[in-house]
């Protein structure tokens, strides 16, 4: 199997889990939203918080020349330690969210 190929199915097999959660008593839906064909990846929280109507992305990963480029991360232990945990190396995860400079002195790939 292609490397890129292993890194879309750690992607999805990393957010899936995310649409159990907030739970059944909760009136937020936490959608996993995968588009294989153009590479993009999220998760957004979609319902109602009392009389507010909530719609976001939590997590948005793109896979842009074989790396994975997470784009923006809300979760609060963040998804690149899971990306790891599943087979992906970490330099060919981005965090993409964060400026070249401090890419440089992370532990994964700068671009």
């Amino acid at each position: 199997m292609d490397p890129v190929d292993r890194y879309r199915d750690a992607v999805m097999t990393v957010l899936r889990p995310w649409e159990q959660r907030p739970g059944p008593q909760s009136t937020l839906r936490f959608e996993a939203v995968f588009d294989r064909e153009h590479d993009h990846y999220l998760v957004v929280v979609v319902g109602w918080d009392g009389p507010h109507h909530v719609h976001s992305t939590l997590v948005h990963i793109d896979v842009i020349d074989g790396k994975l480029w997470i784009q923006h991360d809300q979760t609060e232990e963040g998804v690149a330690p899971e990306l790891v945990a599943a087979g992906v190396p970490r330099d060919r995860i981005v965090l993409g969210f964060k400026s070249p400079a401090r890419r440089a002195v992370s532990e994964f790939a700068v671009s």
